[in-house]
């Protein structure tokens, strides 16, 4: 990445290859669900959905979109005080790009938003993003082993969980690492090691702040959508979070779909596979998931485009 390269240039947002494999899993997806479960048979469902229930479902995910927008602003503060907005402009057009793009091309907005509205660096803005993505994905493996313990309860996934916790505090020493002699030199990968672990949270407490950030979004996000794939596969707790999971986790695949399309469906029947659903019946279970999920990706990337590029600091608690 540049850092020399203009505030206004639009980053690359995949390559042709990139697009034609997320173009073939969209069509495998359309052709699976016709002639497995058929398009009508699986959409009818949402005619029964509460409009209501389908607006508080709504607002869990646009609140764990707006506490992603402030978990940045923590993580960066106090250079962004007074730009909450900004940040949540930022924050939301980045998830909107990383949920519609395909191969995670998305994810290359976020430094690119960084650096357009903050001057922030390119490497550095990656860096960042690269600690969060680790908290989230710590996160996650405690929702795994929560579904574990649903499914097949045992006091080893307590005993894991509380490890798994313990293991957060090593990335107070990241940070220090990075500014340490024996990782001093002029090698480009060296460098590059500094740069990323100087970029890791400067001290336990932030580490603290952004991991109860973490936890907050995904208990609203899971929450939210665990509810949406009930009302289309009435299943117990354990294996809703299951295949809510898998299809969250469909972002560290080597492939993905346009809009997640194929890769997400997949992940989520793979990971109800093991606990007893049918196929067929995940299938649609997981497409309707999707469907709101790129409804809900929709209506607020478009709100975000409201949202001010500028404007004048506005001091937000002790920021």
């Amino acid at each position: 990445m540049n850092p020399d390269r203009p505030l206004n240039e639009v980053p690359r947002i995949g390559r042709l290859r990139d697009w034609l494999l997320g173009g073939g899993l969209l069509a495998a997806l359309i052709l699976a669900v016709h002639h497995q479960v058929g398009w009508g048979a699986l959409l009818s469902p949402w005619l029964a959905l509460s409009p209501w229930l389908l607006a508080w479902l709504f607002l869990l995910s646009a609140l764990s979109y707006a506490l992603r927008a402030f978990r940045v602003y923590d993580y960066f503060r106090p250079r962004f005080a007074g730009r909450l907005l900004i940040v949540l402009r930022l924050s939301v057009l980045h998830n909107t790009a990383n949920n519609l793009l395909p191969m995670r091309a998305g994810e290359m907005v976020f430094p690119w938003l960084m650096r357009r509205y903050f001057g922030q660096g390119f490497l550095d803005s990656t860096a960042a993003l690269m600690w969060i993505r680790v908290l989230d994905l710590h996160f996650l493996v405690l929702v795994a082993l929560l579904v574990l313990n649903l499914t097949h309860p045992s006091w080893l996934w307590w005993a894991a969980a509380g490890l798994w916790l313990a293991g957060l505090s090593l990335m107070g020493f990241a940070r220090s690492l990075g500014a340490s002699h024996w990782l001093a030199g002029s090698g480009r990968l060296r460098v590059l090691a500094q740069r990323i672990l100087s970029a890791a949270p400067r001290d336990g407490w932030l580490v603290a702040r952004v991991y109860l950030w973490t936890a907050l979004i995904w208990a609203l996000k899971l929450a939210a959508f665990s509810s949406v794939l009930k009302f289309f596969l009435p299943l117990d707790l354990g294996r809703l979070l299951a295949g809510v999971l898998g299809a969250e986790l469909s972002s560290v695949l080597p492939f993905h779909g346009i809009a997640g399309s194929g890769s997400y469906e997949l992940a989520a029947v793979a990971a109800l596979l093991p606990f007893g659903v049918d196929p067929e019946l995940a299938l649609a279970g997981a497409v309707n998931l999707h469907l709101f999920l790129l409804g809900v990706t929709l209506i607020l990337g478009g709100l975000a485009l409201l949202l001010p590029k500028r404007g004048r600091r506005i001091r937000v608690g002790n920021a």
